[in-house]
């Protein structure tokens, strides 16, 4: 006896017979239960993943890796230029660019509209991030004339069309910084030109950014030749944190350093525990079909009383009969993993190549779900499910390898 015979009567007892049609539907649920887990489990972490990786794209393609800036914020970087040029030398740093904050407000004809000015250079930062190269109209090039007058302005896309703006037009720059009056500071108004409109995807920061050059800014601001932050682009994100100090050393005791996992510590951590919570949540759908093949198999040694005893009367032994019933709950597990990795990952794949399900991008900064299924995915899940029900046929299979042959037949 081989297992090829085990695998024989495992496979005749998953049969439908019509004496044992209630076993056979049972089995059908079983099925369906574990294909409906890994369904729903690899459906899950690709929309998890997705929304990780795509936010995580759309973050940096339009912040850096690392940004650094004063410790004690003063009157900003005045050795800009020689601090940027310092820390691009630093292990790990692909690329530096000089970058100048302001909270604005911008006056469009529609309505005004609170915005972050990003004073730039032009050609650092398009090392540096995506987000310039990302146009939907216009051009960059007009951020490279510093004598531009009024100065090009470059807004993201639903800024524009929350203000109203459109290409080549004027718009005016109020900011908190302006002139000293008898009654206080006035805010200052500068006029700019719209050069271009960008867009990268993420709500919050296409709703909210303008970038111009840094001549540009610092005149708008009314501050000197200074500039806020020098942001660093990396080589290998996941080492953002050992690089950072290292750069931080470079730059000097008067510099601190954050990193984009810093910046973005509450959203990731947020997407960590869904993931859990997920696996842990849809983890009970594959106990639920764990416990329909442990019925299944109960009952199939109820049923099969007789059968096992003749097989054992015959010269099987009882490993041989354990293993018969542990390979029904292998089995159900294989087909029903097979089942769920072809709808999950189908579903996968259409889902997001037709965008079935759309987003509120005020909420979600996303205008619909993405759905990113990991290879490794489809290795675990269906081990873990196979697993499962390998351990739902351990007390069955012991219980069918125990039948007594003699007591079995004896009234037979």
């Amino acid at each position: 006896m081989t297992s090829a015979f085990e695998l024989f009567i495992a496979r005749r007892y998953l049969r439908a017979h019509r004496r044992e049609r209630v076993i056979s539907v049972i089995t059908a649920i079983s099925i369906a239960g574990v294909a409906a887990g890994v369904m729903a489990l690899i459906i899950a972490l690709a929309v998890n993943n997705g929304f990780r990786n795509t936010l995580q794209r759309n973050l940096l393609g339009a912040m850096a890796h690392i940004n650094v800036m004063e410790k004690e914020p003063l009157n900003g970087i005045e050795n800009w230029q020689a601090l940027t040029a310092r820390v691009r030398q630093a292990p790990h740093v692909t690329a530096a660019a000089p970058a100048l904050y302001g909270q604005v407000m911008l006056s469009g004809p529609m309505q005004n509209h609170f915005a972050v000015l990003k004073g730039v250079n032009i050609n650092d930062e398009l090392g540096l991030t995506d987000a310039l190269k990302r146009l939907k109209q216009g051009s960059i090039s007009s951020l490279r004339d510093a004598n531009a007058d009024p100065p090009p302005i470059i807004l993201g896309s639903r800024l524009a069309e929350d203000t109203g703006m459109q290409l080549r037009t004027p718009i005016n720059v109020i900011t908190p910084q302006g002139e000293l009056t008898p009654f206080g500071i006035r805010p200052g108004v500068r006029k700019f030109r719209v050069a271009g409109l960008f867009e990268t995807g993420f709500f919050e920061i296409d709703d909210n950014w303008a970038y111009t050059s840094i001549a540009a800014a610092q005149k708008a601001l009314s501050l000197p030749d200074v500039v806020n932050q020098i942001e660093l682009k990396v080589d290998d994100l996941d080492r953002a944190d050992e690089i950072a100090r290292q750069v931080e050393k470079l730059a000097g005791p008067k510099y601190t350093t954050t990193t984009w996992k810093e910046r973005n510590k509450q959203l990731l951590s947020a997407l960590n525990m869904e993931r859990i919570v997920t696996v842990i949540t849809i983890g009970l759908i594959e106990l639920v079909a764990a416990l329909n093949i442990f019925i299944t198999l109960v009952m199939m040694v109820m049923e099969k009383y007789r059968d096992i005893a003749v097989l054992m009367s015959m010269g099987a032994r009882h490993r041989q009969v354990r293993r018969i019933f542990m390979m029904q709950g292998v089995l159900i597990g294989i087909v029903g993993s097979a089942l769920g990795l072809v709808v999950g990952y189908g579903l996968c794949y259409f889902a997001n190549r037709y965008q079935w399900i759309r987003l509120d991008e005020t909420v979600y900064s996303l205008s619909f779900v993405p759905f990113e299924p990991r290879w490794i995915d489809g290795l675990w899940v269906p081990a873990a499910a196979i697993l499962v029900s390998f351990l739902a046929t351990l007390y069955p299979a012991r219980n069918a390898a125990r039948i007594a042959p003699a007591e079995v037949l004896r009234y037979e």
